[in-house]
């Protein structure tokens, strides 16, 4: 394993904590890079051959890169080239200050540039909660610059959207995102007892024994990165400020909705509804799954993965 950051210096305002990273992990070759995409750098880690077809896996709220780590090896084992980025605001990438750096076209663009600096036309791109979040929009708006979509419990944007006006469960469901619109007062909540509330929010909505002492460990530790908390929190302030539509609705790519049934956050009823936006796409539920579907089927998420984004294969 090659725990050295490549030779990109550690840019300004970011720690050089990704030489710990990858630190005890079951990695294939892996190393943390830090990768200028525009106005932020974005901490990434990267894994297999040079020449494999890229997997961009994008994580969501409270994660971070760590949360694909179970995918890591057999993706790079299967021939992918993986490049998992903590995103804007997250653990070791740049937190940019203000509600309106964390607009969802400014997460796509993030995705976008990741690709270009990396010399990839296309990729697949894979996305958990607010990652999945990011790469429907993604392809939404530039599908040029994706063969393969994968998300996991969160809908098409449009689907979202209607369950958020006429759905009062899905309302119901969503009322932190309205106490994440309060200035400051989460951020100084979710430090309170070493991050007792977001470790609990994490363990009480995942199957008993999801989440280890050593994820829950790096967890802390990236939500204790200056200034990344509030940044994630922003996220949720600047959808809501922004209120945002997607400038088209069709997904005309392959795309394959990955969806643990027991999710306690969304309505499992989305995850079929968004097939209705998508030319080519498949839906598997997973009856006994959460919310957190990679971390409880890590096996099954990977063999999904490598099935959708094609088995071993090179190119750009």
């Amino acid at each position: 394993m090659n725990r050295t950051l490549s030779a990109r210096s550690t840019p300004p305002g970011l720690t050089a904590d990704a030489v710990d990273e990858l630190a005890d992990l079951d990695a294939v070759d892996a190393r943390s890079e830090y990768v200028d995409v525009g106005d932020v750098t974005l901490h990434t880690v990267v894994a297999g051959p040079d020449d494999g077809r890229p997997v961009v896996l994008l994580h969501g709220f409270p994660e971070c890169w760590y949360g694909w780590h179970r995918q890591l090896r057999p993706l790079a084992e299967a021939g992918f080239r993986v490049l998992i980025p903590d995103q804007r605001g997250y653990n070791l990438s740049s937190k940019p200050g203000g509600v309106d750096a964390y607009g969802i076209d400014l997460l796509a663009g993030d995705v976008v540039g990741l690709l270009s600096e990396r010399g990839h036309d296309t990729a697949a791109v894979v996305g958990h909660d607010w990652g999945a979040a990011v790469a429907w929009w993604t392809a939404l708006h530039h599908p040029d610059r994706l063969s393969q979509l994968v998300v996991s419990n969160v809908p098409h944007p449009t689907v979202f959207d209607r369950a958020l006006r006429r759905n009062p469960r899905q309302q119901l469901k969503s009322w932190y995102v309205l106490f994440f619109q309060l200035p400051g007062l989460p951020e100084r909540l979710a430090r309170l007892n070493e991050w007792a509330l977001p470790t609990r929010a994490l363990v009480d909505s995942a199957r008993p024994g999801t989440f280890s002492p050593t994820d829950l460990d790096r967890y802390r530790r990236a939500w204790s990165q200056p200034g990344a908390y509030a940044a994630m929190v922003n996220w949720y302030r600047a959808i809501v400020r922004e209120r945002p539509r997607p400038r088209t609705e069709r997904i005309r790519i392959p795309t394959r909705v990955l969806w643990g049934a027991r999710d306690r956050f969304l309505e499992q009823s989305m995850a079929r509804e968004s097939l209705e936006f998508c030319d080519e796409g498949s839906l598997r539920l997973f009856e006994d799954a959460t919310h957190w579907l990679q971390h409880e089927e890590p096996t099954a998420v990977g063999e999904e993965l490598i099935d959708v984004c094609g088995g071993v294969a090179t190119g750009r």
